[in-house]
């Protein structure tokens, strides 16, 4: 079965180049996903300049040709979780 990454998805990469990276799947689109694998808050002075956000995070692109070296983890989709999708941000598609 192949797998189809999902918004929230929490994935494993490991390629035959590189090291395994492990992360949430931020964005998706036909083209590349993005997958979120860290996250840091901002001081005082870059939220003054960017008060919208809070959080700086750090994405690694992955391409449909690699998708297949993802291993799928778990989602945090659940209503128990309490990550919440930041204010404004696009709908990804489905």
């Amino acid at each position: 079965m192949t797998y189809k990454p999902r918004v929230d998805d929490y994935v494993i990469w490991t390629s035959s180049y590189g090291p395994v990276l492990k992360g949430w799947v931020y964005f998706v689109d036909s083209e590349y996903i993005t997958i979120e694998i860290g996250v840091r808050c901002k001081d005082d002075e870059n939220i003054k300049d960017c008060p919208i956000h809070k959080k700086t995070h750090c994405c690694v692109l992955c391409f449909p040709e690699s998708w297949h070296q993802l291993e799928y983890v778990k989602n945090r989709r659940n209503a128990e979780d309490t990550y919440k999708s930041q204010e404004g941000r696009y709908i990804d598609p489905q």
